[in-house]
């Protein structure tokens, strides 16, 4: 696909929804629903895994999983803006947990790379990782999305702003609970830090609702690339529209260019080291 002319300004829609477990074809009808009501918008960022629910272990019976092409995810893309939606893929013999960026153009797929396997997830049992992380072009502007335990992986935030994204997609299932601190509060750490340090926007969008016993506390939200929050949501499902302002970023990047002294090689001949290494 051919790069659009840089934009200055990107209009997102946060969708914060509340998926039914096992309900793909009901997910997709209401995400469908709320994509055509922001046909004012660019991009529209739904949670991770929104078409079928997190906890598809707990079901007798597994639903359906999305191929790529799948007609329902394509139709996304029919209502103006682009969509980054959460699904299940199917694969060959096998399923991801994945991102598809649609648009009118087609479906683009952004596999979820590190897959949490301790304690109450056990994402390794349902999931096959997947094995690159992509800089999209999303109506003029540079987009990557890290899916949930991806954005706490300090290396891919990095990649993916040191490839050209100017903004951060964080699309989440992140129950309440802790790690020693409240697990909202690590995500404002992780989130805010990824803003400043790479000097980029980060929209985060986490679902509600509660599922299998577990309660997931909502709270998307758009980090600008100083650090301040442009918008947030609360813990009920809703939706919330964002103006990204791309010539301030470029402005800042310009008058603190933090990003100038990428070290590829030396970065490059560090994890060549440690991965030579027994461990």
């Amino acid at each position: 696909m051919t790069e659009s002319v840089p934009s200055d300004r990107l209009l997102v829609r946060l969708l914060q929804t509340d998926p039914v477990l096992g309900d793909v074809d009901g997910n997709l009808q209401r995400l469908g629903e709320q994509v055509a009501q922001a046909s004012s918008c660019d991009l529209v960022v739904t949670p991770e895994l929104a078409t079928h629910g997190y906890h598809l272990g707990h079901l007798d019976e597994v639903p359906d999983d999305l191929a790529a092409d799948d007609a329902r995810l394509a139709a996304l893309g029919g209502h103006g803006p682009a969509v980054v939606v959460g699904f299940a893929e199917r694969s060959s013999h096998h399923r991801y947990n994945s991102a598809a960026l649609v648009t009118a153009d087609g479906v683009r797929v952004q596999r979820k790379l590190f897959l949490p396997n301790y304690r109450a997830w056990e994402e390794r049992k349902h999931f096959r990782p997947g094995g690159r992380l992509d800089v999209e072009d999303v109506a003029g502007t540079r987009t990557a999305t890290l899916i949930c335990n991806d954005a706490w992986q300090p290396p891919l935030p990095w990649a993916a702003a040191h490839d050209g994204a100017e903004v951060l997609v964080v699309p989440a299932n992140s129950v309440v609970s802790d790690i020693g601190t409240p697990t909202s509060t690590a995500w404002d750490v992780i989130l805010r830090h990824a803003a400043v340090a790479l000097q980029s926007f980060v929209v985060f969008v986490n679902r509600a609702g509660d599922e299998s016993g577990q309660h997931f506390w909502g709270g998307s939200k758009v980090f600008g690339p100083t650090g301040d929050v442009l918008g947030e949501l609360g813990e009920e499902a809703g939706a919330l529209d964002v103006e990204l302002d791309l010539a301030e970023l470029r402005r800042v990047r310009r008058q603190w260019p933090l990003l100038q002294e990428t070290r590829e090689g030396l970065i490059a001949r560090t994890v060549a080291r440690l991965g030579e290494d027994e461990r």
